[in-house]
């Protein structure tokens, strides 16, 4: 009778880590296009003083429906990649039809959402030649504008909640690097951390996780994902190998045909957002491949 228990008990343990595996790796058809019949949220441009670069800057702020500043909200902020802008989650990524959906389906918990631009410097526009030094050194210098200058300004500006458990930072290439150094780096900042195709800015994981003790006691999410047709996947992997090694919660979701593209990150935000600020079934963590 035990024999037979513990075998139920296993196969139903391995039901559920296949489903939760396929819920992260797949997206209904139609989950990014504009719906008529549901509540949207609204999306307004902001401009906050920066301490760091010495100037005003422009982030975007998504609310979702029914927002009310009589309540107190969560916050993701959600970053871009080299060549993007604050604009490039909502024109590129249909961010805001993404999490309309799915807060019609009641899917995701209610966040306010931070878009801003993560190359801090004076002249933050996407031209020229993006590769520059000094545009690729303004990525590392948003970690001070964001911790500074823009967090302050948000939970000045607006019902936010202002603790680490209720603080998320992800992106996608160079801010998928951003999130994971950022993030990680300040685990008394962010409790929920997304590195969606993470870019060679990534730090090397004993760097980015030198005490595998207290991430396990801090973080609440740690996810990685990557498509298997990017060649930046390396990155990826190196970093779950190490947090695998050292039994680190966290998910590694590998996109089958993935490149390294919107059709990536938009199923990684689908797919993200949907776990925040709530409890993590167990289930979906990988610590071992």
């Amino acid at each position: 009778m035990k024999r037979l228990i513990f075998v139920l008990c296993a196969m139903l343990l391995i039901s559920m880590t296949a489903v939760s595996q396929n819920l992260v790796k797949k997206v209904p058809q139609g989950f990014d296009v504009v719906k008529s019949d549901i509540p949207y949220g609204k999306i307004d441009t902001i401009v906050y003083h920066s301490s760091t670069v010495e100037t005003n800057r422009k982030a975007l702020v998504y609310t979702p429906p029914g927002y009310s500043k009589k309540k107190k909200y969560p916050v993701l902020y959600l970053l871009h990649g080299i060549g993007g802008d604050e604009y490039a989650w909502q024109k590129n990524g249909h961010m805001q039809n993404i999490l309309d959906n799915l807060y019609a389906e009641k899917k995701v918990e209610p966040m306010i959402v931070v878009m801003p631009n993560g190359r801090a410097m004076k002249d933050d526009r996407p031209v020229g030649n993006i590769f520059d030094k000094d545009k690729v050194e303004a990525f590392a210098t948003f970690e001070k504008d964001l911790l500074n200058d823009l967090i302050p300004y948000i939970e000045k500006n607006y019902p936010a909640m202002k603790d680490r458990k209720h603080r998320a930072l992800a992106g996608l290439s160079m801010g998928g690097g951003q999130s994971l150094n950022f993030g990680l780096g300040h685990l008394d900042k962010f409790a929920w951390v997304g590195g969606f195709s993470s870019a060679p800015n990534t730090k090397k994981p004993e760097v980015l996780v030198p005490s595998p003790e207290k991430a396990k006691e801090q973080l609440k999410l740690l996810w990685i994902s990557c498509g298997d047709q990017d060649n930046l996947i390396t990155f990826s992997k190196r970093t779950h190998d190490y947090l695998a090694a050292h039994h680190i919660p966290h998910i590694y979701q590998v996109i089958p045909g993935g490149h390294h593209d919107f059709e990536v990150w938009k199923n990684n935000l689908y797919m993200f957002s949907q776990l925040l600020f709530k409890p993590v079934p167990p289930a979906v963590f990988t610590e071992n491949d």
